[in-house]
Formats: structure tokens, C-alpha cells, sequence
């Protein structure tokens, strides 16, 4: 065993513990079927989301994670659950009408709306593997339509079949009355109007493998449960799936956990063991509530690229996936700089277990590229355009060139990059939110004493030598602490509650200019602004 690999066994990563439970799983050795089997599912009624993200990538470093602690081949599916029946109308599709009128039918029997694949299906999973693979996932597409219809269930759903009553036992405790009445695990396919079915199973042929229903004109109707003639349940399906594939390991959400163990439990009845899981906590909105697709007070992946680098929102899913976390435009800055400080530290590292533990490790599947030494947070370059009031990124680069005359958008892409998403965050959020307030005469005092150290500094000061200076202003005047003396800046000379690092953005925006900018806020021309 290699050193990595022996050094991996005893990571504290959490991709590394799911891997080892997978490892363990599997006895150390490849399952029958040759390799280790991992899956996320989709429901595709809807296009795809942050949470489809999160699921993919969280999946994705535990499977590498996996490689790192065996050499057992893995495969990875993302499954497409697109034989469900449309149940309601999504609001951001066009042709509204034509689709109610194909309700209750699988999604890959109803035109697309949007009128360029055969199916509404057919364009929901167009549209999740071109999100995948914009993010370079590498996966394995699954249609339930497909491995229903081509018989690949069938032995499975057999299998359901002879342990219906079973089955029902474990389901109808989880009913109510009304729905108790009616429930079966399967759901025939209407032959005459196409629609996928919830009516009360009135035969059982186990032998023969027909089921007797009555279909919605009330003729009874006997259908073979296999060849795509059937769907089961969701529940009944995600364990018969289980069984079916033999899946080792699938991760869910919080609100799922009652499902979990019920199609656990079906699984087992069906003869299989059900995959490891991961149960990851729920995102929240800016006010603490559940992030909700309906309601549409969450935010979306393209809204988040919009402001920072992909690999900034594989960190936000890789820290502390079991606590519920604020997923809100005010989480990007933070992240991206908690992003740019785990990448810088990874080359430095020789110690391999702090490499495994790093996050940087997770995000890129074990070869995280070189950094760039350019020492500008993306919260110096967000403040920095702020207080430019930059339209372009053109007035950062004058500055950022003046700190580092060797640094350009050629030598310094990643940077580059951040000066972009930094414009784009100060226009949408910063500019309409800014509110400077005049000081108090303890801060004008103050602010003055800064603006005299700061003239005085030579011209070879660096953003370490004016962080000290700065904190040695605060402590000659009487603020009740440190924090209250930069929450006085970023108010008074940058418009806003938070802030960078005081020391690297004067360096970067100039020590003269700085100046300016304290006589002008002393002067009460910011607050007018």
C-alpha cells in the first residue's frame, strides 16, 4: 500500500469516511457485477438546479476519494427518473396549454414546449447533461424511460411483483385512509390515453406477471408489469433501482431521510442491501427559511457564476455538507477568497495528509492547478471597484498594474477572471446598496491622524507596514475595540458594513489617493454621493 493511499484510510475528510464505508461495503474487492456503482437521480420535470450541482459534486469527490483508497473500477450514474407522469405545470416553459393537456403522462410522451427534441423528457435530460458537462463531470446518463421500455428492470420488477404484499405492508402504515384505499406499488400505463396511472390493483398473476387494474373508463385491463407497461412508486422504484443496478452508494437530502429507510427496507425485502447514503443538510435563504424551487428564493447556478469561478461553489458544497447553510449572493466573496487561500496553500504543503485535507484536493480531483501569487483578494478587488466605481475592468487593471507592474490579464488569467466577477458583484449589489455616513468627531479625529501617518509613509511601504500603521491609529484613539475602528472606515470612506484587508487595499489603490479619498469623506462629500 502506497503512502498516500495508507495515509488516506485515516483522512479526516469526509469524502474519504464515506469512501471507506463504500470500501467496506464492497469487502475490499470488486462486487460481482465489476465495479462500484455510484448515483445521483434527477427528476426532470424541471430544469436543472443548485442542488443537481451539489448532489453531482459531492458525489464526484467521494468516488474520487474512493480511487484514492482502491483500484476497484467505479462508475457513476446520474439517473433520470423521466417516466414519471407530468403532475403540474412548471411556470417557466412556454405552450403552457398544450402541456395540460398531456398531464399525468410520462415526460417522454409529451412534445417539447420549446418545440427541439421529441419529448418535454427528451429536453429536461438534453439540458442536465449539458449543465454536467459544462462542469466536466464525468458520469454515465441513465433514462428510466429507456431501461424500463428495453426490459432491463423486468427481472426486478418481477421480483416486486411476488413480494407485493410485502411491499404493501411496509407502505401502507406511511398512508393515509383515502390514499391507503387506492395504493399500489405499481403504476400501469394507460394503453388508451397514455397516462401513468394510481389505481387500485384489483389481480396478481406472480406467475404469469399481469396485474388487473381499471383503467380511467372503468374496462378492467390485465398488463404484463414489465417492458416499460408499468412504473412503480417512487419509493418501490428508488429501492427497486437499488436492487435492480446494485447500487453502492447514493447521497440525499435531509427531507428525504423517511424515504431512505423505507426503500431501505423495501430493498431488502426485494433480496438486496441498500448503498451506502449520505444525508446532507438543506440550503436556507437569506432569512433562514428553506430554499424552495417554487418559491424561487434560493439562487442558481448561473447566477453564481455570474459573480465567481465554478470551483468557488464546489467549495460552498464541500464545507460542512451536514449543516444548513445560508446559500444567498452574500456567501460568494467569502467563498471565493476561503477558495483562493486553500489553493494557495496546497503547493506549499509537503505533508500529504494536509493535502488529502484540503479541500483544494476535492474540488480538483486530486490535481489542483498552481495558483496565482498576485495577493489580491476578490474582497480588495470588490472594494477596490467599488470605490473606482468601475463600469469595466479596465480601471482595476490601471491600479492592480501600479501594485505590480508584472501582473497582467495575460499573466494572471485567474485574476483576471476575479477582476470580471468583481465588477459584476459591485454593479448588481454593491453600487445600489452603498450608504456612507459622515464620521462622529472621535472617527474625524481619527481618519484625520490616518490621513497624516499615511503622507508620511515612504514611498516603499509595503501592505503589511500600512496594516500596522492603520491598527496603531486605531489604538491612539478611543474605539471601544479594532472591529469598531475598520467598521468606521468601511462606512465612512467605502459605503458599506464589510471590507478587505485595510493595508493590501491601500497598497493596491495607492497611498495618495487613499489620502484624497479620507479629505473628501471628512469634507462630507462621500456621504453626499
Amino acid at each position: 500500500m502506497s503512502d498516500a493511499r495508507e495515509i488516506a484510510m485515516t483522512s479526516n475528510a469526509w469524502p474519504f469516511a464515506e469512501a471507506r464505508e463504500v470500501l467496506k461495503r464492497v469487502g475490499g474487492k470488486a462486487p460481482a457485477k465489476g465495479y462500484v456503482l455510484f448515483e445521483t437521480g434527477y427528476g426532470p420535470s424541471g430544469l436543472p438546479h443548485i442542488g443537481t450541482f451539489g448532489e453531482v459534486a459531492r458525489t464526484s469527490m467521494v468516488r474520487r476519494a474512493f480511487a484514492e483508497l482502491s483500484d476497484i473500477p467505479t462508475r457513476l450514474f446520474a439517473f433520470s427518473d423521466d417516466m414519471d407522469g407530468l403532475r403540474k405545470v412548471p411556470d417557466n416553459v412556454p405552450n403552457k396549454d398544450m402541456l395540460r393537456e398531456h398531464l399525468g403522462r410520462p415526460l417522454t410522451a409529451i412534445p417539447d414546449p420549446f418545440g427541439k427534441y421529441e419529448s418535454f423528457g427528451h429536453h429536461n435530460n438534453a439540458m442536465l447533461r449539458s449543465f454536467l458537462d459544462a462542469f466536466g463531470f464525468s458520469y454515465e446518463f441513465v433514462s428510466s424511460t429507456e431501461t424500463y421500455r428495453l426490459g432491463r428492470f423486468d427481472a426486478a420488477l418481477l421480483t416486486v411483483l411476488r413480494h407485493y404484499d410485502k411491499v404493501m405492508e411496509v407502505m401502507l402504515p406511511t398512508l393515509g385512509e383515502e390514499r391507503q384505499a387506492t395504493y399500489s406499488p405499481f403504476l400501469p400505463v394507460s394503453p388508451k390515453s397514455g397516462r401513468v396511472l394510481q389505481v387500485p390493483i384489483i389481480e396478481r398473476n406472480a406467475e404469469a406477471g399481469t396485474i388487473v387494474y381499471k383503467d380511467e373508463d372503468g374496462v378492467l385491463v390485465e398488463t404484463p408489469v414489465t417492458g416499460g407497461r408499468c412504473k412503480l412508486q417512487w419509493k418501490a422504484d428508488w429501492a427497486m433501482r437499488w436492487f435492480a443496478l446494485d447500487v453502492d452508494y447514493e447521497m440525499s437530502g435531509k427531507d428525504l431521510i423517511d424515504s431512505v429507510r423505507l426503500s431501505g427496507r423495501i430493498c431488502r425485502i426485494l433480496g438486496g442491501t441498500p448503498p451506502c447514503g449520505f444525508t446532507y443538510e438543506l440550503f436556507l435563504d437569506d432569512k433562514g427559511e428553506k430554499i424552495s424551487k417554487s418559491k424561487g428564493n434560493g439562487l442558481a447556478v448561473e447566477e453564481w457564476l455570474r459573480y465567481a469561478p465554478p470551483e468557488s461553489l464546489s467549495l460552498f458544497m464541500y464545507q460542512k455538507p451536514k449543516t444548513a447553510k445560508r446559500l444567498f449572493f452574500d456567501v460568494i466573496p467569502r467563498t471565493v477568497d476561503e477558495y483562493l487561500s486553500h489553493l494557495a496553500s496546497y503547493p506549499g504543503s509537503q505533508d500529504v495528509a494536509k493535502r488529502l485535507d484540503n479541500p483544494a484536493w476535492h474540488i480538483h480531483a486530486g490535481q489542483p492547478p498552481e495558483g496565482e501569487d498576485s495577493g489580491l483578494s476578490y474582497a480588495v478587488l470588490l472594494n477596490l471597484a467599488s470605490v473606482c466605481h468601475a463600469e469595466g475592468p479596465d480601471v482595476i487593471w490601471h491600479y492592480i498594474g501600479r501594485y505590480k507592474p508584472g501582473l497582467t490579464p495575460q499573466s494572471a488569467p485567474l485574476t483576471d477572471l476575479l477582476v470580471g466577477y468583481a465588477v459584476n458583484y459591485y454593479q448588481d449589489f454593491v453600487r445600489p446598496a452603498k450608504r456612507y455616513r459622515l464620521p462622529t468627531d472621535a472617527e474625524r479625529a481619527a481618519l484625520e491622524d490616518l490621513a497624516k501617518v499615511l503622507e508620511s509613509l515612504s514611498a516603499s511601504a509595503s501592505a503589511e507596514d500600512i496594516q500596522t500603521e492603520v491598527y496603531e491609529v486605531g489604538k491612539r484613539h478611543p474605539f471601544a475595540d479594532l472591529k469598531s475602528w475598520f467598521a468606521a472606515l468601511y462606512q465612512i470612506l467605502l459605503g458599506q458594513d464589510q471590507g478587505p484587508r485595510m493595508g493590501t487595499f491601500i497598497a493596491v489603490f495607492g497611498v495618495v489617493e487613499t489620502v484624497a479619498l479620507i479629505r473628501k469623506a471628512l469634507a462630507g462629500e462621500l456621504a453626499k454621493d
